[in-house]
């Protein structure tokens, strides 16, 4: 009897989660249009509710960019506790890597992602294999360069974050998250201000 309120319960919450939030593409809502609560349903609702508990968010390590020169941008995921992230390579066998794809505008030239240290763990679920996991915050960082002769104003970077996240005890299916990230871009002698340090190994 508990186990039908539960799921009765559960059934409400999805109903008024969805509704409250429209789904967006590559948005893990746009899996939980199911409805009484299935098995799949209610999966599906664990696995929207544990991925927005994990912050995901984009920075530069400056305000502005000069023509000709190069910056810096990050990827920072918030892991609460009791969560952890499938790292970049995460040893199992059935594990979803954590990947990131930055879109620049045609002529700026993006570098490759350098991922966190992961940490090595055993789990509940993976049946003693150790997997390779992101706990806490995880910092995803890659370089910019911006062309001498590339237009000045403001210009977006999309980036698309995919990431597994699990408890202790079992897994959910991987989402995307979409970032897009807006970067002016000003002349090779206009001043610039560094910022956004405690995510480049500075201060601020």
């Amino acid at each position: 009897m508990r186990r039908k309120t539960f799921t009765r319960r559960l059934s409400l919450l999805l109903l008024l989660v969805l509704l409250a939030a429209p789904a967006q593409r590559g948005d893990a809502r746009t899996v939980a249009r199911v409805s009484p609560a299935t098995p799949k349903a209610v999966a599906a609702a664990a696995a929207v509710v544990q991925s927005d508990n994990i912050g995901v968010n984009g920075f530069f390590n400056v305000n502005r960019a000069q023509r000709g020169r190069a910056f810096q941008g990050a990827i920072v995921m918030e892991i609460p506790q009791g969560l952890h992230v499938n790292s970049n390579r995460p040893l199992g066998k059935y594990a979803v890597p954590t990947t990131v794809k930055v879109d620049a505008p045609d002529g700026m030239r993006v570098g490759a992602v350098s991922y966190p240290r992961a940490q090595v763990r055993s789990f509940a679920f993976s049946n003693g294999e150790r997997l390779a996991v992101y706990e806490g915050r995880a910092i995803m960082r890659f370089n910019v360069t911006v062309p001498a002769n590339f237009p000045q104003g403001v210009h977006d970077l999309r980036v698309r974050v995919r990431f597994q996240s699990c408890s202790d005890t079992v897994c959910y299916p991987p989402v995307t998250r979409t970032l897009t990230l807006p970067i002016g871009i000003v002349g090779a002698t206009d001043p610039v201000q560094r910022i956004n340090g405690r995510y480049f190994g500075g201060r601020g």
